[in-house]
């Protein structure tokens, strides 16, 4: 396929003009080196996706950049061996929108190394659905199984349950066997979540607690919030539970003892997808494809967008107006 001298992205740039994103048009050359050049077909929306085309989080570092920490597409051209024209392949993190340029383009250049062949059984459309949220809530679950979580322990809470790695987290989980309950400030949105699998809707206060140590309510979970809910939970996890803490939209810090740890040995478990080594990276998507996979990728999508719809997406997602994942549709 013939590479055309000018395409669209949407680019970001803070200089002294001031901070400002929009669709522009460039060529290959603008963008950052790499070995694998793709037809993008999707990409998605996320929390830090917004922070960046907004300039609300510092997320870029570095000048201008195409936006979008997630992309799917066909090669059209590979310098790899291990890549060739027509191969279907996705790209989540690994510095997209925070070193390099992102997918929100309609050619993106990637690093081989972080290019990661479409896995059998996935579309990529799901592939994007699912993006970093997916990514991340399946690469919690996998540090807690391999900390030895069963369903056994109990129900997995899942925080921040509306949003896109919380939506996916209920699904994920549900599908690998576990008792999932979500935890919302919407409730308004119960009926979305009980369809994705939660067994259980719970209202934030009921994590709340002034205790160090409580009663046990969950065998884990994954928080997405921070804070206080994160505090609590570790608080109401039962012995030798799990706990994976993977954003932090109420707060970054964290208020809490050692109590749940030296006498229940609760673990703490950190969730970081942007720089997860290949190997795992590989493996997480091989079970997002697999056993794992969501049952409710469709539901999940609650919107399809364009490049030029991204400034209000951004602010919806901002000002805590939306649920579910946003999918970008770059291909024509």
């Amino acid at each position: 396929m013939t590479i055309p001298a000018k395409f669209d992205a949407f680019r970001i740039h803070d200089d002294a003009a001031g901070y400002r994103s929009g669709i522009e048009r460039i060529a290959l050359d603008d963008l950052a080196p790499g070995e694998v050049v793709i037809r993008t077909a999707y990409s998605s929306v996320n929390f830090k996706d917004a922070l960046a085309g907004t300039g609300k989080g510092k997320i870029l570092r570095r000048a201008p950049l195409v936006g979008g920490i997630d992309v799917a597409g066909h090669v059209v051209a590979s310098s790899d061996a291990r890549f060739k024209e027509g191969d279907a392949v996705l790209a989540t993190g690994s510095g997209l929108s925070e070193t390099r340029d992102g997918g929100y383009t309609q050619f993106a250049r990637l690093e081989a190394q972080w290019t990661i062949p479409l896995p059998a059984g996935m579309t990529l459309r799901e592939s994007m659905i699912l993006g970093t949220a997916g990514f991340t809530a399946a690469l919690a679950l996998l540090r807690m199984v391999e900390n030895r979580q069963t369903p056994a322990h109990g129900p997995l809470a899942v925080t921040g349950a509306t949003g896109g790695v919380g939506s996916l987290a209920i699904d994920i989980f549900s599908r690998a066997g576990f008792e999932v309950h979500a935890i919302s400030g919407k409730p308004e949105a119960a009926a979305y979540l009980l369809a994705l699998g939660a067994k259980e809707v719970l209202e934030r206060d009921a994590l709340s607690t002034k205790r160090p140590m409580d009663s046990v309510k969950f065998g884990g979970g994954l928080d997405n919030v921070g804070g206080p809910m994160l505090a609590a939970l570790l608080a109401h996890t039962a012995p030798y539970g799990n706990v994976a803490t993977a954003g932090l939209a109420a707060s970054p810090e964290l208020h809490a003892t050692v109590m749940p740890f030296i006498i229940r040995g609760v673990s703490l478990l950190g969730v970081a997808s942007a720089g997860t080594a290949r190997d795992i990276r590989e493996e997480v998507w091989r079970r997002l494809a697999g056993d794992w996979k969501p049952a409710h990728l469709d539901r999940i999508c609650t919107r399809e967008a364009r490049m030029e719809d991204l400034p209000q997406v951004f602010d919806t997602m901002l000002a805590g107006g939306s649920f579910g994942r946003t999918l970008v549709v770059l291909g024509s």
